[in-house]
């Protein structure tokens, strides 16, 4: 590992923090364990470039012509990260906040894909504010980042354990299964 994967910490609450979509590139460039975190870390810093820019869009204005196309372009983006996110190692398919950022992956394509289609062509004006669509994306990056972030700490741990289907008993091979069979849908 290059640089710690540890956020700055705010001197005035003594928490981490991350205060732009910049800063989350930062931290996203330093938290690069291996070959497939390299490659989520970047993927996760375009989602953040196109997301900066749409916020930045809609603070102008809310104009459709402008921030729409904005939109469309993040929903390829995303489709490729999902992609990207399923085909990740068993060790980040292990880890819980895997499903969690999964899920949050999801809503948020919905959510873009409800925000372009609301009021209909006619309608001028985009009907999603700067404000709710950066509350939508800090909480699917931070899920994101909640997700490097673990799988940077099991991953450096002294002893990972195993993570395989051999070491579960029969219960838990089918629930995982299922579970696996409900995402790849």
């Amino acid at each position: 590992m290059a640089n710690s994967p540890r956020l700055p910490i705010d001197p005035s609450t003594n928490l981490p923090s991350i205060h732009s979509f910049g800063e989350l590139g930062n931290f996203l460039r330093g938290s690069v364990a291996d070959e497939e975190s390299r490659h989520f870390s970047d993927s996760m810093s375009q989602l953040a470039v196109h997301v900066e820019a749409i916020i930045a869009g809609l603070r102008l204005n809310r104009m459709r012509a402008t921030v729409a196309p904005m939109m469309v372009d993040l929903l390829t983006v995303l489709r490729g990260h999902r992609n990207l996110v399923v085909n990740l190692g068993l060790p980040w398919r292990g880890l819980y906040e895997y499903a969690a950022y999964l899920q949050a992956l999801n809503n948020f394509r919905v959510l873009i894909g409800q925000w372009v289609l609301d009021g209909g062509p006619h309608n001028s004006e985009l009907l999603v504010s700067a404000e709710d669509f950066e509350l939508v994306a800090w909480r699917t990056m931070g899920e994101g980042m909640l997700l490097i972030d673990m799988y940077e700490q099991w991953s450096s741990s002294d002893r990972p354990e195993q993570l395989s289907l051999a070491a579960l008993s029969e219960p838990q091979v089918a629930r995982a299964l299922q579970w696996w069979k409900k995402l790849r849908l």
